[in-house]
């Protein structure tokens, strides 16, 4: 059984500048992530351009370099992979945490192809893996999907969109580009203030243009093999449907954070609880880096604004690691 000063859990692009923060320390390490190198990215559409600009996007101080001023996804699948690469980072990708016990002063964490015994743990495994579900009857059905990929798959297809984030918004108007016909389904009254400043106007364009259809203050009841029911303010509407996208938003994994005895707030964004000075939880040794620390809360961390943690978290566990060593002389 391996036995580290840490283990990291999630090879996102915050989990990779843990690890690289570890290396730079001296800090014993291995990252575990459950897919790929920066797996939810991967699975991001394939056309997908960042909200943020590439320099923003950049861990350890290494240059992200990109075509335009902000990123697409294959940039930066570029970017992380040639870092975990070229630092020789000790990351063991599709493999997947089962469970994590907390002993006397230690962690087991287990996976589905090992064990490992650390001092600290850092959990970076993001929100994108646990989809907001909308729970109406028909959600089930194979035309339903809540990840969105490549527009080319809805070409000439009736398509409804769920959401007005950006997800939803892009989604709608790429497919709608690729010959989709497009309905966009909108619980709020109209689209979402967070979409990208430059998407924004050109979705409004659409639906007051009348390409793309818009149904706001509206949600969806049923959806059935060949159409969708939703409840507008003028009453309900049966629309034929081929494919429904479900971009309603994701949620971090609560049942795995609880386990673990991870604090939650009691109000509505199950706000995990931990020292913003150390990024520690109430849980010693157990620290929280990136999109997770925001709870449901999932507009507040970015790559951006937590890459941060890694520095933090690293500092903290040096400084834990040199107090038991001088505790044990």
């Amino acid at each position: 059984m391996q036995e580290f000063d840490v283990v990291i859990i999630g090879g996102g692009p915050i989990g990779i500048a843990c690890g690289l923060e570890a290396k730079k320390q001296g800090i014993s390490y291995i990252i575990i992530e459950k897919g790929t190198i920066v797996n939810s990215l991967f699975n991001y559409p394939v056309n997908m351009q960042f909200f943020s600009s590439s320099e923003k996007l950049e861990i350890d101080g290494i240059p992200f370099i990109s075509k335009e001023a902000k990123p697409k996804r294959n940039e930066a699948l570029e970017y992380y992979r040639r870092i975990v690469t070229s630092n020789q980072l000790n990351i063991h990708l599709f493999e997947k945490v089962l469970d994590t016990e907390k002993q006397e002063d230690s962690f087991l964490v287990k996976t589905d192809k090992g064990e490992y015994v650390a001092k600290n743990v850092v959990l970076a495994t993001g929100f994108y893996d646990l989809p907001n579900t909308i729970n109406v009857p028909g959600e089930d059905l194979p035309k339903v999907s809540h990840y969105y990929n490549d527009p080319h798959f809805y070409a000439s297809q009736k398509l409804a969109v769920i959401g007005a984030s950006n997800s939803a918004i892009d989604a709608a108007l790429e497919c709608w580009r690729k010959g989709a016909e497009v309905t966009l389904i909108i619980r709020g009254p109209e689209v979402g203030p967070r979409v990208k400043y430059w998407v924004r106007p050109d979705i409004i364009n659409r639906i007051e243009e009348g390409s793309i259809k818009a149904f706001y203050n509206s949600t969806v009841q049923e959806i059935r093999p060949n159409e969708i029911i939703i409840e507008t303010p003028d009453g309900q509407i049966t629309l034929d449907n081929d494919f429904v996208l479900a971009l309603t938003g994701y949620r971090p994994n609560f049942a795995f954070l609880e386990k673990l005895g991870i604090a939650l707030s009691d109000d509505s964004k199950r706000l995990p609880k931990y020292d913003p000075e150390t990024m520690e939880t109430n849980v010693d040794g157990l620290f929280l880096a990136g999109v997770i620390c925001g709870g449901m809360e999932t507009h507040k961390w970015f790559i951006e604004n937590s890459r941060i943690h890694a520095p933090i978290i690293m500092t903290a566990i040096k400084h834990k690691l040199e107090l038991a060593a001088q505790k044990a002389e």
